[in-house]
């Protein structure tokens, strides 16, 4: 094994002289040594320096690629949360069309059973307001009749008639929680003639001449007009229009109320 070493470097040593052309010195073959050495030195240098450089250069994009790899999956994530959302929307609004479906479906047979039923809700208002009260008959009268014009007219929507036939039920049932004076006519001694009326709620219609010569009130009873007392109801009931127009403040009134009757 040391005799080949030995054998190698005495070629190499052979090779280099020969290399060397005649007339050079023992020094100059040294100084040409040192040199070739140092430029391979510098050689090796700088192929590492590069090596280096090319090694930086793929960490940062190693770090770059990494960086956008991060980003992009934030990105994605985001998409799919928001994906999701977005689905359920979609299901719910697929529900919701399917409801809408069906409800278009019914539409017809709504339409169908609504409008009997509307005119059902009339003649009932029709006969209540003929037993009730006999107060502003005219204008509820009037008010019916409209309704009934109106069911059968093609350009008014159903939902609009039962919204008119619903507001004709509410204000029936407001009269009777209200307090109202107005003017009109009652036939006195065979004569009409023109009266203040006073309404309070249901429980009480009575009138005064324009006056005060004649009070008097509804009776239930009778399903007529009586004459009151002048000494007992002129005052209150004058009292009661005033305050129903409020021209004074409300205060407590005696007026003729109909007794309850056993059924």
């Amino acid at each position: 094994m040391l005799i080949n070493r030995m054998n190698k470097r005495l070629l190499l040593s052979a090779i280099m002289v020969a290399a060397i052309p005649a007339g050079f010195s023992a020094s100059a073959v040294a100084q040409v040594t040192i040199d070739q050495v140092t430029l391979e030195g510098e050689k090796r240098a700088d192929a590492g320096a590069a090596e280096q450089q090319r090694v930086e250069q793929i960490a940062n994009q190693t770090d770059d690629l990494l960086n956008e790899f991060n980003t992009v999956s934030k990105v994605v994530d985001g998409l799919i949360t928001y994906n999701s959302l977005l689905q359920r929307q979609v299901n719910n609004q697929e529900e919701e069309k399917a409801a809408l479906a069906e409800s278009i479906t019914n539409v017809a047979l709504i339409e169908r059973q609504i409008i009997p039923m509307m005119t059902r809700m009339l003649d009932s208002l029709e006969q209540f307001i003929e037993l009730d009260t006999p107060f502003l008959l005219a204008e509820r009268r009037e008010r019916l009749e409209r309704l009934r014009g109106m069911m059968e007219r093609s350009d008014v929507s159903s939902a609009e008639k039962f919204r008119r036939v619903i507001e004709a039920y509410q204000i029936e049932n407001d009269y009777g929680r209200t307090i109202e004076a107005y003017k009109g006519t009652v036939p006195i001694n065979g004569n009409p003639q023109e009266v203040d009326f006073l309404r309070i709620g249901r429980v009480s219609l009575a009138y005064q001449s324009v006056g005060g010569a004649h009070t008097g009130a509804w009776d239930k009873d009778a399903g007529d007009w009586v004459e009151l007392e002048a000494s007992e109801f002129k005052n209150q009931v004058s009292d009661g229009i005033r305050v129903a127009r409020k021209q004074v403040a409300p205060d407590l009134l005696i007026v003729p109320v109909a007794a309850p009757s056993e059924e």
